[in-house]
């Protein structure tokens, strides 16, 4: 009895412990069967994408940034296809590892094995770091060939900038280099089209014209294998070239411009009186913009830094001096606008005058004897020009200047670093300085000294608008398919001069008229009578085509390169009674303190076109030193006048409705 109740117990327990195992077994399989079902089918697409990002990777490419070209479609500007390596740290399982094998590979220094490591430590762990953007195609190839142990290493193909003209445009152009954290905060553009060593502008136009130049992201798919090594391309979508930007700039004047400057310190401007386009923009001493492509190094970076020359200001756009005698021009024109002088007033030069017991000495140790306006501008009498500066007054020379294209950006908004100088006014000494006006000051004024600060650029905006009649122009260093062509502008000037002709006859109800109309329209007259200005133009003439002009030496006889221009030597120290009697020539002065040698000019005379500006910082005297570089200059300048006139856009003229004025 006992044992039958004893084998009934035990085969329950079987059972129940069979029962309890098949369950879970059940179970188990149940829910393997559920979890293969859901990896499988409700999870498919998941897997499968992380399976494809195993498998596949995908390159965001730089975009390609916009050229530039001269006036004449010459590439200034170009982009060619470098090699780089990047490495983004959180994929490396061993960093230093990876960098040990990279840096025997690439032949790194300790310098640049410590800098990469510095910056491993700065940034994210997710970010790239940009081990080498200038690889050669045989490391290249190399790194290539080792990426099953390279985990993490990723060789790209970019584009990087470059300048075919080294030295030439660099104040123009600027340069671009990698783009810091500061260019992403700050502009929207670039960080939207941002990646690991992307290019953008650091200065000048390369800055300026940032957003039309930096272009569209690319994107390329790869299938690679374990090791992360590209085994085919599986998709490419094309990125979208930025804009071409076309200058008005003339390579071959530029060129010559910046070979005439070799060794000095200055700038020269060259730009067309009626349109405003600049055909040469030099500012010297310069320096090769390929250098800050892929991280200047520290040797190049001290010798452009420490150059006495300062080679990094662009002397053109932010470089202010004393204008010298360069400034009598408009002195002259403001006094004639202003009815305080003639073609006829005359004033005896003794070589001084004295005023208050101050004594200001003209350039003539003895003077000039009688001068009148034309041979006042010929032999730049200082003198007569204190006189009519005393007559005329600081304000309403600012006014005139002002008008002209003085103390003001010439070139806008275009340049961040251009500066406006200063055209000064007894308002601007009294709310700047807190003082009042002295007669003193308006004596130095009218020769250029003193407190009134110019731009080369602005100068020669000032002798455009004197060699085209004294008609506002719009200079400009792009060219724009909506720019009015030389005959428009031309059209335009003709018909502001006969209305401002038709004014002066009169104040009648239709003078009022054309008065309305003249003040709505572009290029307008300067001038209160355009006799003056052609005062101006042959006063012009005679400094550097009639004998005893300070500029005689340096003029063209023949017809089509003549030119009428006016010097100007610019103090950068006050001249003590000593220096005077001392005597020195420029060679013994030391280098600081030699004056500023200036020269502005136009021509051809007879049919004047274009104008220029040169400075030549502690160069001594315009005349020697200044005025022969534009006798270089305007034989190239209107030789080439002709192969720019074929390639302008003809457009139609602008129709005259006021041929009767």
């Amino acid at each position: 009895m006992f044992g039958e109740n004893f084998n009934a117990i035990k085969l329950q327990t079987i059972n129940r412990r069979m029962f309890i195992l098949g369950a879970a077994k059940i179970t188990i399989f149940t829910g393997i069967f559920i979890r293969l079902f859901s990896l499988q089918i409700n999870d498919n697409k998941k897997y499968l994408t992380l399976s494809d990002k195993n498998r596949l990777r995908e390159w965001r490419l730089p975009p390609v940034r916009g050229e530039f070209v001269d006036y004449f479609d010459k590439i200034i500007a170009s982009n060619s296809e470098v090699y780089q390596l990047h490495v983004i740290p959180e994929e490396v399982e061993n960093f230093r590892y990876l960098m040990q094998r990279l840096s025997n590979i690439l032949a790194l220094s300790n310098r640049e094995f410590k800098k990469i490591l510095a910056q491993k430590k700065k940034q994210k762990s997710w970010e790239t770091i940009v081990i080498s953007d200038n690889l050669t195609w045989e490391q290249f190839v190399k790194i290539n060939s080792y990426l099953y142990d390279l985990a993490g290493a990723k060789p790209v193909i970019s584009v990087s900038r470059n300048y075919p003209f080294a030295d030439n445009y660099t104040h123009i152009l600027g340069y671009v280099s990698q783009a810091s954290k500061e260019d992403v905060l700050k502009n929207e553009v670039i960080k939207n089209h941002h990646v690991p060593g992307l290019k953008v502008g650091k200065t000048g136009l390369e800055k300026s014209f940032e957003e039309e130049l930096i272009g569209e992201n690319g994107v390329e798919r790869y299938e690679v294998n374990a090791y992360g090594k590209r085994i085919k391309q599986i998709d490419y979508k094309e990125g979208k070239k930025g804009k071409k930007i076309k200058l008005t700039i003339d390579t071959e004047i530029q060129k010559l411009s910046n070979n005439i400057l070799k060794g000095l310190s200055g700038s020269i401007s060259v730009m067309d009186i009626y349109t405003g386009e600049i055909l040469a923009m030099q500012s010297s001493p310069s320096f090769d913009p390929n250098l800050f492509l892929f991280g200047i190094s520290q040797d190049d970076w001290q010798l452009i830094r420490n150059n006495p020359l300062k080679p990094l200001i662009n002397k053109t756009l932010s470089g202010l001096y004393s204008p010298g005698s360069t400034i009598k021009p408009i002195v002259a024109l403001s006094a004639l606008e202003n009815n305080i002088i003639n073609k006829d007033f005359k004033v005896n030069c003794t070589g001084k005058i004295e005023m208050y017991g101050q004594t200001y000495h003209c350039w003539k140790k003895k003077g000039h004897g009688v001068v009148n306006l034309k041979e006042a501008m010929k032999q730049s009498c200082d003198t007569y020009f204190y006189e009519i500066a005393r007559k005329l007054g600081v304000d309403r020379f600012n006014e005139t200047a002002i008008k002209f294209g003085l103390g003001e950006k010439v070139l806008q908004d275009v340049y961040s670093n251009e500066k406006k100088g200063l055209i000064p006014s007894t308002k601007w000494k009294k709310n700047k300085l807190g003082e009042g006006w002295l007669i003193g000051e308006t004596l130095i004024t009218g020769i250029g000294q003193g407190y009134t600060q110019t731009t080369p650029l602005q100068l020669c905006l000032m002798t455009a608008q004197l060699a085209n009649g004294g008609h506002k122009i719009y200079p400009k260093i792009t060219v724009n398919e909506n720019d009015e062509t030389y005959e428009q502008i031309k059209s335009l000037i003709e018909i502001n001069y006969r209305i401002n002709k038709q004014l002066n006859k009169g104040s009648d109800e239709s003078s009022e008229g054309l008065f309305s109309f003249i003040k709505n329209k572009k290029h307008e007259a300067l001038y209160r009578d355009s006799e003056n200005i052609k005062l101006i133009q042959e006063a012009m003439f005679a400094s550097t085509n009639e004998v005893k002009g300070t500029s005689y030496s340096s003029r063209i006889e023949d017809p089509k390169y003549q030119f009428a221009g006016k010097t100007g030597t610019s103090q950068v120290k006050r001249i003590t009674e000593k220096d005077r009697e001392l005597d020195l020539s420029t060679s013994e002065i030391s280098y600081k303190d030699r004056d500023h040698a200036l020269y502005i000019a136009y021509g051809p005379y007879k049919k004047p076109r274009y104008a220029l500006s040169v400075v030549i910082e502690h160069g001594g005297s315009g005349s020697s030193t200044a005025a022969p570089i534009a006798k270089k200059l305007f034989k190239l300048i209107i030789d080439r006048h002709e192969l720019r006139e074929k390639v302008k856009n003809k457009k139609p003229k602008i129709i005259n409705n006021l041929n009767a004025i």
